[in-house]
């Protein structure tokens, strides 16, 4: 059987990273589109949208192929935190983050010519109490620059989570489980 070849449809290299340790070989494709919420749009709804919509643009481009696509935000009191803007937009996120527990969605979503199929990864994390000097020592470090919340669990950041109830590996960015039951389905055992 030939084996399709699978495109990553993302920049983020915390992706590139856990494809690989799975023992993948893929392609990086970023696909440019707009990731504005739509009026009313649920988090949920939202997330697995943006996926939906990077996937397709790079199905368009990359035929015979296998393309996975994911979007992940966090999600506190029903607000939506992204990537930070500036510097004074990540110190907000993670005042309001610290103490506190809030969810990380990401939406997957995987295709190839015949089959589209989304997931929504819900995970439960739990900030410690932190000072406003200790949110800015973690901001000056650089790392919650581009990342949904404002923060990286497998950095520095994991210093901030208390405590997590779901897929650890959603809160990087990837939700690897339920990637690899999906791949499954569409013919691509990893296992």
């Amino acid at each position: 059987m030939m084996t399709r070849k699978i495109i990553l449809a993302s920049g983020s290299p915390r992706r590139r990273e856990l494809l690989r340790g799975l023992g993948l070989e893929f392609e990086i494709y970023k696909p440019e589109v707009d990731e504005s919420r739509l009026d009313n749009e649920r988090p949920e709804d939202l997330c697995r949208r943006l996926s939906r919509i990077k996937a397709m643009a790079g199905s368009q481009k990359f035929h015979d192929s296998i393309i996975i696509a994911a979007d992940t935000i966090v999600v506190i009191d029903g607000l939506i935190l992204g990537k930070p803007s500036d510097r004074e937009d990540a110190f907000n996120m993670l005042r309001t983050l610290q103490g506190r527990e809030h969810e990380v969605l990401t939406g997957l979503t995987v295709c190839s010519d015949t089959k589209i199929i989304s997931h929504v990864e819900h995970t439960r994390v739990k900030f410690r109490q932190l000072g406003d000097s200790q949110i800015k020592n973690y901001i000056a470090s650089g790392e919650c620059d581009d990342k949904a919340g404002a923060y990286a669990v497998q950095g520095k950041g994991a210093l901030l989570v208390e405590g997590l109830s779901g897929d650890y590996f959603n809160v990087v960015g990837l939700p690897v489980c339920a990637l690899g039951k999906i791949l499954a389905e569409l013919g691509v055992n990893i296992l």
